[in-house]
């Protein structure tokens, strides 16, 4: 049965419970689903750190975006290519307090008739707290294949062995709490995971390449099959980047670098005509990318019912 298939069937989920949290679709040969973990709100400065505080003022009221605080979405996604279903990323979980309606991912995937102890394979994007700290949900670990396949890039699992914050701008408390769900991670999977340098291909059609800027190990990860794509791109990207690529983000590591790196990436989607999933684009996060003169625009797609 496909991810599509079974999203379509009647569940347990609360029907009280209206808000749309999961979207499937099909990649030529491969099963793919979005599923939202939920929002985490976060002042709007660390949205856009090198930028004149009236220029992300006026952007955010263009926006309708309020001015202090926004809710940032946080999404993961599920594929299904021949006998192996691929998990990537694992959404926040119970990693920080101060994001309460954030780490709905395990019982959504549960609403979706997706069983943990079917996935053969996790892709980790990168080690931040909310792209890995599903995994460390009690009772997620014990219901993983003891022979699960962890995917990280080897420059991501050195670089929290000891990190650096110097060139970020975040909220206080979260530095610790990044270094803390790194180190737990890491110490609960070091048996699973298996690293890569630059790419791997982890099932038929399904790609993890590295990016770095974000993080040094920073993936994305590529599904193709049929001529048809879809690139899950992790933190590469956020909601202001269409209209100011150049604005660095406060959890970037390498500023710049990820502002390479993001403009390599819309003028691949463009390119391509590819589609594209974030990890913090507004649900279902997925569209693609047009040019549009020195910058780029964004391009839902209508939903498929």
């Amino acid at each position: 049965m496909s991810l599509t298939d079974e999203t379509l069937q009647p569940t347990s989920e609360n029907p009280k419970d209206l808000v749309p949290s999961r979207y499937a679709l099909r990649i030529g040969d491969i099963d793919a689903m979005v599923v939202s973990d939920g929002p985490m709100p976060l002042p709007t400065s660390t949205m856009a750190t090198n930028a004149d505080p009236a220029d992300l003022a006026n952007w955010l009221d263009q926006m309708f975006m309020p001015p202090d605080k926004y809710d940032w979405p946080l999404n993961v996604m599920v594929a299904r290519s021949g006998d192996q279903t691929i998990l990537i990323d694992a959404g926040l979980g119970g990693q920080f307090p101060g994001f309460p309606r954030a780490g709905q991912f395990p019982q959504r995937l549960a609403a979706a008739g997706i069983e943990l102890e079917s996935v053969t394979d996790v892709i980790i994007t990168h080690m931040h707290m909310d792209h890995v700290g599903g995994l460390l949900v009690p009772g997620i670990k014990e219901r993983l294949r003891p022979d699960v396949r962890i995917h990280v890039a080897k420059a991501e699992v050195d670089f929290w062995t000891s990190p650096d914050f110097s060139r970020t701008v975040m909220p206080k408390p979260v530095p610790e709490v990044l270094r803390s769900t790194a180190k737990s991670f890491y110490n609960e999977y070091r048996d699973r995971l298996q690293t890569f340098d630059e790419r791997r291909e982890v099932a038929p059609g399904v790609v993890v390449r590295r990016t770095g800027g974000h993080t040094p190990g920073h993936s994305v990860v590529d599904l193709v099959s049929g001529g048809e794509r879809l690139m899950f791109a992790g933190d590469a990207m956020f909601p202001v980047a269409f209209d100011h690529p150049d604005w660095q983000n406060g959890f970037e590591h390498d500023p710049e670098k990820a502002t390479r790196v993001r403009l390599e990436l819309f003028r691949e989607l463009a390119q391509t005509r590819g589609l594209l999933v974030a990890a913090h684009l507004p649900f279902p996060s997925i569209g693609r990318v047009a040019v549009d003169g020195d910058i780029f625009r964004w391009v839902p797609i209508i939903w498929d019912y």
